[in-house]
């Protein structure tokens, strides 16, 4: 069993609210993680995805109600979208009786809809967290080139060998294109799906263009966009938002695209071990995801990230500013000596960061002056410096 760094989060938010939502991708280790927390509080399980444990909720109200001393795990949650009313009259019965926290335990693998149900009902009464793909500090030094490759879906880094891990990754892919989106309204047939997924891959780390996308799809821009949220609120597909400030120059106001798990990535590639990453164009573009993707999810939750790029050319890969850290301004580089662009010197003259980092792929945690401020450091040094 691998340590999850959300643990001591999910357990502070059940001890201060009546309900807490778990939100992440299919096969992250939601319900792993859930039922190791269950089982220490004595809580009892629902998946509502499975016939048996649907057929014990015909009467939600009497049957949660027979179980309002413990803590009720309900997996999958928003298929089920009509519980929501009753859990927050079920929250509300409770407060009254001084049962103020820790009453349930939501999962969920649609953030967007998860997030539109429980807000309509649950105001007030519930925190959401979100479980990321398994993350470098949660790791072994050793095993981080493994997660570039693999991604951290757990099935898939685990896997014996690259080949059943990419099998693995091939299938989640189908399931999602086949099953998971299909539920979700896709009208698309799935080969267009993965061919729009495909392209997103090739783009990654690249500006948004829809009209490019719709034109080699021969889609109407809306139903594009339409899509894209859909992969979003999936947890499979990122935007990353350009920065905005008040300098008066010409900025980029498209959003950047990343595929966030960098083996599903690797998967609708075709890159299965990593001779063929570090053969492929994408390799650059792969390795700066993957850390934008881990350094996001390390960022303390009220952080401010994008990036930023203007019409002369000055570009920071990503900015964090969060209270206690300043702005962080960072470039992201494949090799363990090299040095930052021109653009990003520029765009640091635009800013004025507190923070200057270049992440290297090195595998030591040596700080490393590299000049005008910057430092290089690796990817887990970094994460340390985000974590509180």
């Amino acid at each position: 069993m691998i340590d999850r760094y959300l643990t001591p989060s999910i357990d502070a938010a059940l001890s201060d609210y009546p309900a807490v939502a778990l939100l992440g991708a299919r096969q992250v280790g939601k319900t792993t993680l859930a039922r190791q927390i269950g089982d220490a509080r004595s809580a009892v399980y629902l998946d509502i995805e499975r016939p048996s444990d649907r057929q014990k909720l015909i009467d939600p109200e009497a049957y949660l109600s027979l179980h309002s001393q413990r803590l009720v795990i309900l997996d999958e949650v928003q298929h089920m979208p009509e519980l929501f009313p009753i859990l927050r009259s079920l929250i509300d019965e409770g407060r009254r009786r001084g049962q103020t926290a820790g009453q349930f335990l939501l999962l969920g693998s649609a953030t967007g809809e998860l997030l539109r149900q429980s807000g309509e009902s649950l105001a007030g009464r519930v925190a959401y967290l979100e479980l990321p793909p398994l993350q470098a500090l949660e790791l072994n030094d050793e095993q981080h080139n493994t997660l570039w490759l693999r991604g951290g879906f757990p099935n898939s880094l685990l896997a014996s060998s690259d080949v059943k891990s990419m099998h693995w990754r091939q299938n989640l892919i189908s399931t999602y294109l086949e099953r998971e989106l299909p539920s979700y309204g896709s009208r698309l047939p799935a080969q267009t799906l993965r061919r729009l997924w495909t392209m997103l891959a090739h783009l990654q780390g690249s500006l948004l263009d829809v009209a490019q996308l719709a034109k080699g799809l021969m889609l109407d821009a809306k139903t594009i966009h339409r899509y894209l949220d859909m992969l979003g609120d999936l947890m499979l597909l990122r935007k990353l938002a350009p920065w905005h400030s008040n300098l008066g120059k010409r900025l980029v106001k498209s959003p950047k695209v990343y595929v966030r798990d960098s083996g599903l990535l690797h998967a609708l590639l075709g890159l299965a071990n990593h001779d063929a990453l570090l053969a492929h164009p994408v390799v650059g573009n792969s390795w700066e995801g993957f850390v934008i993707e881990t350094l996001l999810n390390a960022a303390p939750r009220e952080a401010q990230c994008g990036f930023y790029r203007s019409s002369n050319g000055a570009e920071i890969d990503l900015l964090i500013e969060a209270p206690g850290l300043g702005l962080m301004a960072i470039e992201v580089k494949k090799g363990a000596t090299a040095k930052p662009r021109r653009g990003f010197y520029s765009a640091c003259e635009d800013l004025q960061p507190a923070h200057k980092f270049l992440v290297h792929s090195g595998a030591g945690g040596e700080v490393v002056p590299v000049g005008d401020g910057v430092t290089a450091v690796n990817l887990r040094t970094l994460m340390g410096k985000l974590r509180p």
